[in-house]
């Protein structure tokens, strides 16, 4: 029955999008439509550098992004989880900063306000993005490892403890392997919204080389006085956001069944 409800529940979505869009249509002016965003000669002219370059670039500020965040992420779940009361401050003071602020103001302030203040140049082309990125994602992606950790019955734990394991072995051995499964949903969630927070990288600067997607739609619209290059770009960004939320989704499905069965 539920499924049932769930399935008329998406059709009469999908209906209502439907006709929106042919409403829209209805009252738009389609040739001029057309030539301002969706100009066949100028979609050609997008590819393939807009894969070769711009979609690559995205995915590589998204991975190291993400696994620069999950490793300081895991650090600072762990010291929120320690028993000593300045590891728990330090963590808690931290993630509440990082989640408080926009995430532009972090990239601009790792871009310009870090190299002014201290006098360093961050190098690399790739750098202060990733650095950026995984600053910002390791404030929640460490919520999230928190709760899957505290989701452990605690009895495994202190089961394990009585056999004289020590903190390392029951961490790397019994809670984190338990946890992962039940952190996979929001973790997937979490690379969805890192790869959508790439196109802040524009703002900072990006070479000629390490232009993400947002970044080469834009100039293309500069360039060409034409929209169809961001529509050619946000189309791309839908393609690889859209099944990785769908397969979000399905994984917490999954999860959910499980814990009832």
């Amino acid at each position: 029955m539920k499924v049932l409800l769930e399935n008329k529940k998406t059709i009469l979505n999908t209906l209502i999008v439907v006709l929106f869009f042919l409403f829209l249509i209805s009252i738009a002016d389609l040739d001029n439509l057309r030539e301002t965003m969706f100009k066949p000669d100028l979609i050609q002219d997008q590819f393939p550098k807009i894969i070769t370059q711009a979609a690559k670039n995205t995915l590589i500020f998204t991975i190291s992004g993400f696994a620069g965040g999950s490793v300081l992420g895991l650090f600072l779940a762990l010291m929120k989880l320690s028993s000593v009361s300045f590891y728990r401050i330090i963590s808690s003071a931290y993630i509440d900063i990082i989640r408080g602020l926009p995430a532009i103001l972090i990239l601009i302030f790792i871009a310009y306000g870090i190299p002014i203040a201290f006098g360093v140049r961050i190098p690399g082309d790739y750098s202060k993005g990733i650095l950026a990125l995984s600053i910002v994602s390791s404030a929640y992606i460490a919520e999230v490892i928190r709760s899957g950790i505290q989701a452990i019955p605690i009895g495994q734990k202190e089961a394990a403890e009585a056999l004289g394991m020590n903190r390392f072995t029951i961490y790397s051995k019994i809670i984190l392997p338990q946890a992962f499964r039940i952190m996979i949903p929001p973790m997937t969630n979490e690379v969805v919204l890192l790869l959508k927070d790439t196109a802040l990288i524009s703002v900072i600067g990006v070479t000629s080389t390490t232009k993400e997607l947002t970044r080469f739609g834009r100039d293309g619209v500069m360039s060409d006085a034409n929209a169809t290059p961001l529509v050619v770009a946000g189309f791309i960004y839908l393609v690889l956001t859209i099944p990785l939320t769908r397969l979000a989704g399905l994984l917490e499905k999954r999860l959910s069944n499980q814990e009832r069965n």
